[in-house]
């Protein structure tokens, strides 16, 4: 496979690598090109503002979730019919699991890719000082080729020539920048940005304020080498076997779009509802409830009672995650004001101050609509909310004792977001048990 590609990523985490994922995606589009988008790492928000920019839907590329022959895999699915590729970062280039960033960082996904990088700067503040940093990002891991230097926050032309100058005898070019104004930000909240469905980022604006040197950036992309060959990422379509109604509306949307293509690769026929609006579910014999912002919406999902009602009498499996979760509970507390929610698990949700996020490897406790006792899944939890300790619970942290979640067999609700395609055979578990086939 040989496809053009270019991979942006930064120092350390808020360098503006989306805003000027998002810029770059308009230039390229105004050349007329076709651009695939990736997000490295598990992230459900930044990928709403690519999907946007680019018209395209876009995919995570995890290197924790998958091995390096998946992440090819999916790389590749999600580059069909594209004439480039282009792959957002997480954090800074070597932030991952394991303090060398080995696994789950963006350098893991630049050399499996051979992707060309190029380094997002935030250079307020900043003149020659960005020749080392650069230097030392560069020559820090062989396998790792950056390539070029985008700016962000530069004060003014002048300021983006002594940037470029500093570059000059490293060989590496400055291949374009974006001014510190305000008005280019993008607005962020508790779990990071604003979902693009809630705010329209500046597009325009952004491609407006963009100074570019398209064509290096074009020859740069076009340097990569070919990949080798991968299978396919989705089994062989299968004929329909059970309708799966999935929450989607602005309190639940976080979802990874791989895992809902393999799904209906599966045999599932995905339906969307949603808990805010709606006053019945559909018909359907499983049911999704995805992460979110329940917070947000706490009374208008309290106050929807037929929704409530609907979902506790819903007789086939049901899974929640995060946002899900909070919305099975007994209750969701918002500071001193307490809502009501479906209570099909025990315990209330409490919003608390600091997040818990990380990657997770869990192992089933007991038999649930995606796993038998013992199964290891992967996944990853970033939330701020709290639940007490569940009466039976769906999981043990792989290599410790700590506990979470909640199933009673039908229902799988938990804090940790699932990566189905790293065992396929969970959602296959889901589409039988919907079917009432015991797997």
């Amino acid at each position: 496979m040989r496809l053009p590609r270019l991979l942006l990523a930064a120092p350390h985490s808020g360098a503006g690598k989306t805003t000027l994922a998002l810029a770059l995606l308009q230039a390229l589009r105004e050349r007329g090109l076709a651009v695939q988008p990736f997000k490295v790492g598990p992230d459900y928000i930044d990928p709403t503002h690519l999907e946007l920019a680019s018209g395209r839907r876009p995919y995570n590329l995890d290197g924790f979730f998958l091995d390096g022959e998946g992440l090819l895999s999916l790389f590749r699915h999600g580059a069909r019919g594209a004439d480039l590729a282009l792959i957002e970062g997480v954090m800074g280039l070597f932030d991952g699991k394991d303090p060398q960033g080995r696994v789950g960082s963006t350098a893991q996904v630049a050399r499996l890719l051979q992707a060309p990088v190029v380094l997002v700067v935030d250079a307020r503040g900043m003149a020659g000082s960005i020749a080392p940093l650069v230097q030392g990002f560069a020559r820090f891991d062989p396998g790792v080729r950056v390539v070029g230097v985008l700016a962000n926050r530069v004060g003014s032309a002048r300021h983006a020539e002594i940037l470029r100058e500093a570059l000059a005898p490293l060989g590496l070019p400055l291949l374009g920048w974006l001014p510190l104004d305000p008005g280019l930000e993008l607005p962020e909240r508790h779990l990071g940005l604003v979902l693009a469905g809630e705010v329209r980022p500046p597009l325009e604006a952004l491609r407006k304020a963009l100074r570019l040197d398209l064509e290096g950036l074009l020859r740069l992309a076009g340097e990569a080498p070919p990949l080798p060959e991968a299978p396919p990422f989705l089994p062989e379509r299968r004929p329909p076997r059970a309708r799966v109604a999935y929450a989607w509306d602005r309190a639940f949307r976080f979802y990874y779009p791989e895992a809902l293509e393999l799904l209906e690769a599966l045999g599932a026929e995905l339906i969307p509802f949603s808990p805010l609006a709606d006053g019945a579910l559909p018909q359907a014999e499983a049911l999704l409830l995805g992460g979110g912002y329940p917070e947000l919406f706490a009374r208008e999902l309290s106050e929807n009672t037929p929704m409530r009602e609907a979902i506790r009498r819903f007789p086939g499996p049901v899974v929640a995650e995060c946002g899900g979760y909070m919305y099975l509970s007994r209750g969701l507390w918002v500071g001193e004001a307490f809502f009501p929610m479906v209570g099909l698990v025990p315990g209330e949700a409490r919003m608390g101050e600091r997040p818990v996020l990380g990657y997770r490897e869990v192992e089933a406790l007991r038999d649930s609509p995606l796993a038998q006792r013992g199964e290891a899944f992967k996944g990853h939890e970033f939330h701020y909310a709290h639940l007490p300790p569940s009466p039976s619970p769906a999981w043990r942290r792989v290599g410790g004792e700590e506990v979470e979640g909640y199933t009673d067999g039908r229902v799988l609700a938990s804090f940790v977001h699932l990566y189905l395609p790293a065992r396929p055979q969970g959602a296959l578990r889901l589409l039988l048990r919907a079917q009432g086939r015991t797997p």
